[in-house]
């Protein structure tokens, strides 16, 4: 997937050498594969959502119920995985989530009934929060610092290729089906189809997590020395004096314990202030709306008078734009650093959503947006995805694995994870009445969002550009 991208050489004593630089590559894209299925999973059901609603006869308020449902799980995935990892290790992590993405799948593609299909949204969603977690953070333990923005930014590049290729999927799928998503095929309706061919990454996964190594932070804090030297001497500088970077990863962990929610107390408002901007960090990113475009676009351009083909086809075209935003952020989010990158995404983002807002603001004529307001809406749709890809899609996520102190870090992200799906949840299910309500002013809200993460970044987050994770405290 990820695994044959370019990085240029980097500067300074951590670069590794580049023997090595392949392998660190396909360790990342590797443990990546698990953002992959996030976003495969996460957008998939953008092609069944009508299908769901008409097969069992349901209204808007509990349609969304059961896209939203699975985030109730991601939450639970997110915020349990971080304890889960420290006790089992990365790599059974990351296997226990393989094979609850195969299990959702297959449950999911054959439902005895809406309850039933909601079930198994819960169980793909748990698999989605643990991978939410365990990729960033392993892949931060394992990277050297100098290529660890770029190679943390391949979990947003394995999410962003996973939601375009389910839309294709899907476009295929609807295809076959000549266009109708309850059309027949091979003994199952068309967005069955759909939901059930996530099990083929989902193996993958699987097998891939046999082929990479253990995180060396929880080697060593598990006693296993030489093999966490073993796994350094495949992803550090040649140069690098294994003994001394073991023992500063030693001296970094006696300052602290199995992380726990209870390490994340303190100050006036219960959380510690890192685990705050955190938890911000996390929440802005999806309050925003950008999952509405995930979730929910082949409805949103249907209720605005695209026919169902056309639809499924913007659908792509937005994902295709999510890659190329992704790509830019790759290239600069340790050249330009996070901070600036999360700055223009804002400000493209909110006015690209305002004018969203007054695309959506126009009455329809003969149940379509007019001319000019359809182009635009079009238009600017595309550009905050784009806005969003190159900036809070990547650079969130990258915060997230380099920001907490290492005494913190595994309980700090879940909480900020779980905070993320929280949010997710919110947007999600709060979108179909909004939409019912006035669609412009749902959309107004969305903007606001965007502006006030202007003053959140400059205020409270700082840079992590170039640091170490044991820099971090």
């Amino acid at each position: 997937m990820t695994s044959t991208a370019k990085l240029p050489p980097p500067t300074g004593d951590r670069a590794p050498h580049p023997e090595h630089l392949s392998h660190v590559i396909f360790i990342t894209a590797a443990a990546a594969m698990g953002g992959f299925l996030f976003g495969y999973d996460s957008s998939v059901i953008n092609g069944a959502v009508e299908a769901i609603r008409s097969r069992y006869d349901i209204g808007s308020a509990a349609l969304a119920q059961v896209i939203a449902v699975a985030l109730i799980g991601c939450a639970i995935g997110a915020a349990t995985a971080g304890r889960i990892a420290d006790r089992i290790g990365r790599i059974r992590c990351m296997r226990i989530s393989a094979a609850l993405f195969t299990i959702s799948a297959v449950g999911s593609a054959l439902p005895f009934d809406i309850y039933d299909l909601a079930v198994w949204r819960i169980v793909g969603g748990f698999a989605i929060g643990m991978a939410s977690v365990i990729g960033p953070a392993y892949i931060a333990e394992v990277s050297p610092a100098a290529y660890r923005g770029r190679l943390g930014s391949f979990q947003q590049a394995a999410i962003v290729i996973g939601i375009a290729l389910s839309q294709l999927v899907n476009f295929g799928i609807l295809q076959l089906a000549d266009g109708d998503q309850r059309g027949r095929l091979l003994g199952l309706e068309a967005w069955q189809w759909m939901l059930g061919v996530m099990v083929v990454p989902a193996l993958l996964y699987g097998m891939l997590t046999l082929a990479i190594p253990e995180s060396p932070r929880y080697l060593i804090s598990v006693g296993r020395t030489q093999r966490a030297k073993e796994v350094l001497a495949e992803v550090e500088n040649k140069e690098v004096d294994l003994d001394a970077r073991v023992a500063e990863i030693e001296q970094a962990m006696r300052r602290e314990h199995k992380s726990a929610f209870r390490d994340l107390r303190g100050g006036r408002f219960y959380f510690l202030p890192i685990v705050w901007v955190g938890i911000g960090l996390s929440m802005f990113q999806q309050l925003v709306g950008i999952n509405v475009a995930f979730y929910y676009s082949a409805t949103l351009w249907q209720s605005v008078g695209v026919d169902p083909s056309s639809s499924f086809f913007y659908s792509f075209t937005t994902s295709i734009v999510n890659i190329i935003g992704t790509v830019i952020a790759m290239v600069l989010v340790d050249r330009v650093g996070r901070r600036p990158l999360a700055l223009i995404g804002s400000a493209g983002m909110a006015l690209a959503l305002a004018f969203e807002a007054w695309a959506f603001s126009a009455p329809l004529v003969n149940g379509e947006l007019p001319g000019t307001e359809g182009a635009v809406a079009l238009v600017a749709a595309h550009v905050f995805v784009l806005f969003f890809a190159l900036s809070w899609g990547v650079v969130v996520w990258v915060f997230l694995g380099e920001m907490f102190p290492n005494r913190i870090r595994a309980a700090a992200l879940g909480v900020a994870a779980a905070a993320q799906w929280i949010a997710n949840w919110a947007i999600t299910a709060s979108f179909p009445s909004l939409s019912d309500w006035n669609l412009s002013g749902t959309y107004v809200i969305y903007t606001c969002f965007a502006v006030l993460s202007i003053p959140f970044v400059l205020v409270f987050v700082k840079e992590t550009k170039g640091k170490t994770l044991e820099e971090m405290g």
